[in-house]
């Protein structure tokens, strides 16, 4: 389902070069930056994997009115494969910290709002720890500052991070032989019903959207997604958690496997200050199941914040690009 949108590049001091795009909707191309420079500007994260269509029903929602950009980690979507600098949380925080520096040079100088997903919660809560000055306002979707068990004192919670991280480590040297496997799963006709009957899917996920997000896995680096991986499960961003200020809107899917809602309800214990939403009969692919529901409580969030010119109730229905 593709967008209408101008891909720029941010290149790392490794020497990696980093993709964002900037939506611009109905728009001509060639006036579209002088025309959202004054827009407020809302920065998309992903998570580990994920494909732009993810954002879709975001995307149809906000670019009407405001200026939407979405960035790629190195070795998802447009971005080049990390050459130097790895794969670990620090080094997607610095690259979104560069996005973020650029986003703004285009626009119109203010820091923008942040959305992050599943992964993305991790990076931002850190950027948040380094320049909390690039962060003023930020929404979380179905993503915790840690992985499960993180910053929990407890030798269980250790005990089962240790076994995580080693069995990940262990299991690197097996990847070209288990790169091609799964992508003749994700390949085949019975990757979306398998998802559907172990839960990780709910009934309203559509299908067309899933199986293009499977397109996307097969065609990134499995070497990128391995170790983007093993670096989401190494230290963790809870204690950045309860020190947020900044307007923040906490988003969770009641079914999520990947990141269950006790995860996303010790997040919000942490943060007492932030709106909570509970999406019911929605699982990790909350954005595509639940799309209509998230994108207009982003919305209502900006709105009551003051980070857009307020509008009559209803007015802006999500319409996902074609």
């Amino acid at each position: 389902m593709p967008y209408r949108r101008t891909t720029r590049f941010v290149t790392a001091p490794d020497g990696t070069r980093v993709a964002w795009h900037t939506h611009f909707g109905n728009l001509r191309e060639a006036s579209a930056d002088a025309e959202l420079a004054a827009r407020p500007t809302v920065l998309l994260t992903n998570g580990i994997g994920s494909s732009e269509n993810f954002w879709r029903y975001l995307v149809g929602n906000l670019e009407q009115d405001h200026r939407v950009v979405h960035w790629n980690y190195r070795g998802h979507g447009s971005s080049d494969e990390s050459l130097g600098d790895g794969y670990q949380i620090r080094v997607h925080v610095d690259d979104l910290e560069r996005i973020t520096a650029a986003v703004m040079a285009r626009g119109d100088g203010r820091p923008p709002h942040h959305v992050a997903f599943s992964m993305g919660v991790r990076v931002l809560l850190d950027l948040y720890r380094r320049r909390p000055d690039l962060v003023p306002s930020m929404t979380l979707i179905a993503g915790a500052p840690g992985a499960f068990g993180s910053g929990v004192d407890s030798a269980g919670a250790r005990a089962f991070l240790s076994a995580t991280r080693g069995m990940l480590k262990l299991a690197t040297p097996t990847l070209p032989l288990a790169a091609p496997v799964a992508h003749a799963v994700m390949a085949s006709r019975f990757a979306y019903p398998l998802a559907r009957m172990v839960g990780a899917l709910r009934a309203r996920a559509p299908r067309a959207d899933i199986d293009e997000f499977m397109l996307a896995l097969r065609r990134m680096s499995p070497r990128a997604y391995w170790y983007t991986l093993r670096g989401m499960v190494e230290g963790h961003a809870w204690d950045v958690a309860r020190t947020v200020q900044v307007p923040t809107l906490i988003v969770a899917a009641s079914n999520d496997l990947l990141v269950p809602l006790g995860e996303m309800e010790r997040m919000r214990d942490a943060m007492p200050h932030a709106h909570w939403m509970r999406v019911d009969d929605a699982g990790h692919a909350g954005l595509l199941e639940a799309g209509s529901e998230i994108a207009e409580a982003v919305r209502v969030f900006l709105v009551d914040h003051g980070l857009e010119p307020p509008h009559e109730v209803g007015e802006h229905a999500p319409v996902p690009p074609s």
